[in-house]
């Protein structure tokens, strides 16, 4: 009984990931990179949180299945938008990552309303991009706020995210396209 009592912690914590997106979009945005980097740790250490109980006591709704990964993309589609306004990224590189995103949104509803159901299986080359956006987020942030980086990881950084991008987004395309060609010749 206890248990059930407390199934609401997973959706609290994801929701107040959703709620660090502003103090951490102005953080960045005013060049706040510390508090930005205190805000990231934080959201950081709520999506482990929510992910370990969710699994752990079997907390898991169908809500929490929606919100945690809209919490993870807002925060990095936050990140990289703030970073491109302030100009330390370059806008083909907001417009590369965000355009992965819509490509594989609008490639889903295309699937789901013109093939079948769609039921969204993040891929292997997707959570490789997804943890190399937040890596090269985190050690762009950590530069920017002068701790100790070097200098060279904000280019290397750019084109490993570029390239992730473009072939985690690919591959969708790929996988997807040959499931609704089958779909559509049987």
């Amino acid at each position: 009984m206890r248990s059930q009592q407390l199934r609401w912690i997973p959706n609290a914590l994801t929701f107040l990931r959703i709620v660090l997106v502003i103090p951490f979009a102005g953080a960045l945005l005013d060049g706040g990179y510390r508090l930005a980097l205190a805000i990231f740790a934080v959201a950081a250490l709520t999506d482990a949180i929510d992910g370990f109980l969710a699994r752990t006591f079997n907390w898991k709704s169908r809500l929490g299945a929606i919100a945690d990964p809209l919490a993870d993309k807002a925060l990095l589609i936050t990140t990289y938008l703030m970073l491109t306004i302030t100009g330390v990224l370059p806008v083909w590189l907001f417009a590369l990552v965000l355009g992965r995103d819509l490509l594989i949104v609008c490639g889903g509803l295309a699937f789901h309303y013109g093939v079948g159901r769609f039921e969204m299986e993040p891929s292997i080359p997707g959570k490789m991009n997804t943890f190399i956006q937040i890596l090269a987020a985190l050690v762009i942030i950590i530069l920017m706020a002068g701790l100790s980086m070097e200098p060279w990881i904000l280019t290397a950084s750019i084109w490993v995210v570029a390239l992730s991008a473009v072939f985690s987004g690919g591959h969708y395309v790929l996988v997807w396209g040959v499931r609704a060609w089958r779909a559509k010749r049987s």
